[in-house]
C-alpha cells in the first residue's frame, strides 16, 4: 500500500516531464539538434512505463479506493473560494493518460525518422512534447479551471503543431482556422466554469460534480451549464457547427495528424463530456442535444469523406464521424459514458495505424497524397499495405477487428433508447456503418488496388524500420484491441466508479444477432459498391465534374462558404463600420476639439507680442468697453 502511494504521489511528473523536456528543446537552439529528438521520443516512452504502473497501483484497489485526489499546491485562495491545483487519479483519467502516452510513443517513435530529413526536427519535437505536457494537464485535472488550462495549452500546442511549415500560406491558415474555431469553443467552457462558480460557489469536480450542490440547482442553470460544456467540446472534437478546422488540420506532418486526430487532441471533447456525467445526467434536454450534434457530424463526416482525393483528408473526415458516435454514445446517457469511451480507445489504435500508414505512403510518394496518383501500392509496399488493411478492417466493423466490438455496441445502445428519438439514432448509426465502409473502400481501392498511376519521379519503397516497427504494433492492436477492451466487459467494468455501471444485460429493441447480422449487411453493400465504382473502373486522373452531390461532399457540404457569407462577412463588415464610426466619429470629435483648441490657442498667442506699448493699448481698449457697458446700463 506504501508503495503504492508513493508511485502515485509522484503523478506531477507526467506533467512536468514533458513540460520541461519541450523547454529544453525549445530554448537549448542548435545545441540540441544531434539529440533533441531523441530526447523527444523518449520522454513519452518512459511516462508510458510509469502510466502503467500508476494503472497497477489504482486497478489493485477496489470501489471508491480507485480514486486518489493528489493535492499540489494551492492556486488561488480569495475569501471563501479557493483554487486547488492537484490531479485527479481514478479509472477514466488513467484511462487517458495510458492511451496519450502509449499511442504517443508510438506516434513520437514514427516521427523520428519521418522527420529525419527536416531541419527543424528539434522544434518539432519540442512542440509535439508541449502538446503531450498540455493533454496530459487536461485529463488529470482535479477541477474544471485547472483543466482549462490544459485545454488551453492544446489549443496553442496544436496551433504551433498545423502551422509547423509555416512558410507555406495553406498551412498558416489552416492554423489560424484552428485556432479561432477552438477559441470559440473555449468561450462557452469559460462561461460554464463561471456559472459553476456563481451558482456553485467552486469549480473542483469534488464540489461540483459530488458535492450535492446540482440538486440545488434549478434545471435552466444545469442545462445552460450543459449546453456551456457542450460548445467547449464541439470545439475541440470538431463537432458540428465548429468542425471545419479539423480536416484542414492535415497541412501539418503527418505525426501530428495522427497525435491530435487519433488519441489526443478531438477525443478533448468526449472527455469532458464523460466527466462532467452528473450534470448531463440531469439534464434530458441536454443529453438530446448531444446526442443530435453527434448524429449530425456522423453523417456529414462520411459525406464528405467519399468526396475527397487526398488520402489524409479522408481520413480526417473519418474522424470527425467517429467522434460523432463517441457523442452519440455519451449523449445517451447513463450506462453508455463507458461505451463511448471504449469506442475512444479503440479509434485511438486503428486511427492511428490509418494516419502513420498513410504517411509512409506519402514518404515513398516524394509527399504526395492525391489517392488518384497512386494504385498498384500493395505489392511494392506490402507491410504498408498490411497495417492500412488492420486498420481498415476495424474501422469498418469487420468481425473480430476492434471496431466490430466498440462501434456495433453504438449501434445497439441507440436502437435501446427506444422510441421514436432511438429508431431514428439507430437508423443514422447503421447508415453511418454503411458509408464508412463506402468511404474507406474507396480510399484502399484508390490507394493500393488498380493500375499504377503514378508520376514518373516517383519510385514508392517501405518506410525504414523507426516508422515500420510502430505501425506495425498499432496494426495488430486494431485488429485485436477491441477483443481486449472487452473481454469480460474489463473496460466497462474498470471505469464505473468514474462514469457508472455499465448498462446491464436484458431486452433490446432489436436482438443483439438480428442486429449484428443487419450491420454486417449494410458494411457490405458500403464494401461492393465501392468496388463497384472504383475498383471495377479506371480511375480517373484529373477530377471529374461529378454529381452535385460528390460537388458538395468536396467543398464539404458548404459548411465553410456558410461560415464565410453567415459568421465572417458580416462580421467583417461590422469590423469595418466600428472602425470608421471610431476614425470618423469618436476620433473625429476628439480631432476637432483638439484642432479648435490648438488653432484658438494659436491665436491667442499672436497677441503676446511682448511689447509695453502693445500691452498698454489692450489694457485701455478693455476699460474703455467697460465704460461703455456701464454707461450704456445707466442710461438704459
Amino acid at each position: 500500500m506504501n508503495a503504492a502511494h508513493g508511485i502515485q504521489s509522484a503523478a506531477w511528473l507526467l506533467v512536468a516531464v514533458p513540460a520541461l523536456s519541450a523547454a529544453v528543446l525549445l530554448l537549448f537552439g542548435k545545441r540540441a539538434d544531434k539529440w533533441g529528438h531523441l530526447l523527444g521520443a523518449l520522454v513519452p516512452v518512459l511516462l508510458f512505463i510509469y502510466a502503467a504502473m500508476l494503472f497497477f497501483s489504482i486497478r489493485g484497489e477496489s470501489g471508491e479506493g480507485r480514486e486518489r485526489n493528489l493535492h499540489l499546491f494551492s492556486w488561488i485562495p480569495v475569501g471563501g473560494f479557493d483554487v486547488d491545483v492537484g490531479f485527479l487519479l481514478d479509472p477514466l483519467s488513467l484511462t487517458f493518460v495510458l492511451l496519450i502516452t502509449g499511442v504517443g510513443s508510438l506516434i513520437h517513435i514514427y516521427a523520428v525518422g519521418y522527420m529525419a530529413h527536416d531541419p527543424g526536427r528539434r522544434r518539432f519535437f519540442g512542440y509535439f512534447n508541449l502538446f503531450i505536457a498540455a493533454m496530459l494537464l487536461l485529463v488529470l485535472a482535479n477541477g474544471y479551471l485547472v483543466l482549462y488550462v490544459g485545454w488551453e495549452g492544446v489549443g496553442l500546442a496544436s496551433y504551433l503543431l498545423i502551422g509547423y511549415y509555416y512558410t507555406r500560406p495553406a498551412a498558416g491558415t489552416a492554423a489560424k482556422k484552428a485556432f479561432i474555431a477552438n477559441r470559440v469553443g473555449d468561450v462557452g467552457l469559460s462561461i460554464a466554469i463561471m456559472l459553476m462558480f456563481v451558482y456553485v460557489g467552486s469549480t473542483d469536480f469534488q464540489h461540483v460534480l459530488y458535492g450535492g450542490a446540482l440538486n440545488a440547482l434549478k434545471p435552466g442553470v444545469i442545462l445552460a451549464i450543459s449546453l456551456m460544456l457542450l460548445l467547449g467540446a464541439c470545439g475541440k472534437s470538431g463537432q458540428f457547427p465548429l468542425q471545419t478546422w479539423l480536416p484542414d488540420a492535415m497541412e501539418g506532418p503527418t505525426p501530428v495528424s495522427a497525435l491530435i486526430h487519433a488519441a489526443t487532441m478531438v477525443t478533448a471533447g468526449v472527455y469532458l463530456i464523460a466527466r462532467s456525467a452528473p450534470i448531463f445526467n440531469l439534464t434530458q434536454d441536454g443529453r438530446t442535444v448531444v446526442t443530435v450534434i453527434g448524429a449530425i457530424t456522423l453523417l456529414y463526416g462520411c459525406v464528405c469523406a467519399f468526396g475527397q482525393d487526398d488520402l489524409k483528408k479522408v481520413l480526417a473526415y473519418s474522424t470527425v464521424s467517429q467522434i460523432g458516435y463517441m457523442f452519440l454514445a455519451v449523449g445517451l446517457g447513463n450506462g453508455v459514458y463507458a461505451i463511448g469511451i471504449l469506442h475512444l480507445v479503440g479509434h485511438g489504435f486503428f486511427k492511428a495505424a490509418l494516419f502513420l500508414s498513410a504517411g509512409s505512403v506519402m514518404h515513398a510518394m516524394n509527399d504526395r497524397i492525391d489517392m488518384r496518383r497512386f494504385g498498384g501500392l500493395a505489392r511494392v509496399m506490402p507491410i504498408t499495405y498490411g497495417v492500412f488493411v488492420c486498420g481498415y478492417l476495424a474501422i469498418i466493423g469487420f468481425p473480430g477487428a476492434t471496431g466490430f466490438f466498440t462501434k456495433d455496441k453504438i449501434i445497439e445502445a441507440a436502437f435501446d433508447k427506444g422510441g421514436t428519438s432511438g429508431w431514428i439514432l439507430g437508423i443514422v448509426a447503421l447508415l453511418g456503418a454503411a458509408l464508412t465502409a463506402f468511404y474507406m473502400t474507396r480510399a484502399l481501392v484508390m490507394t493500393f488496388h488498380g493500375k499504377r498511376r503514378w508520376e514518373d519521379d516517383v519510385h514508392p519503397h517501405e518506410a525504414p524500420v523507426t516508422m515500420k516497427a510502430p505501425m506495425i504494433v498499432l496494426g495488430l492492436l486494431a485488429l485485436v484491441g477491441g477483443f481486449l477492451l472487452t473481454f469480460g466487459g474489463s473496460l466497462q467494468n474498470w471505469l464505473e466508479p468514474s462514469v457508472g455501471k455499465p448498462i446491464e444485460a436484458g431486452a433490446h429493441t432489436i436482438s443483439s444477432t438480428v442486429l449484428t447480422a443487419l450491420t454486417l449487411v449494410v458494411v457490405a453493400f458500403g464494401v461492393a459498391g465501392a468496388v463497384l465504382a472504383f475498383g471495377r473502373r479506371p480511375v480517373p486522373v484529373v477530377q471529374p465534374a461529378g454529381s452535385p452531390i460528390t460537388v458538395a461532399a468536396r467543398r464539404n457540404i458548404y459548411a465553410d462558404a456558410f461560415n464565410e457569407t453567415v459568421l465572417m462577412r458580416p462580421g467583417q463588415w461590422l469590423v469595418r463600420g466600428l472602425v470608421f464610426f471610431d476614425n470618423r466619429g469618436v476620433d473625429g470629435a476628439v480631432n476637432t476639439f483638439a484642432a479648435g483648441l490648438g488653432g484658438g490657442s494659436g491665436r491667442l498667442r499672436r497677441t503676446q507680442t511682448g511689447f509695453v506699448r502693445s500691452y498698454a493699448l489692450s489694457m485701455l481698449a478693455g476699460t474703455a468697453v467697460i465704460l461703455a457697458v456701464l454707461l450704456a446700463v445707466r442710461f438704459s
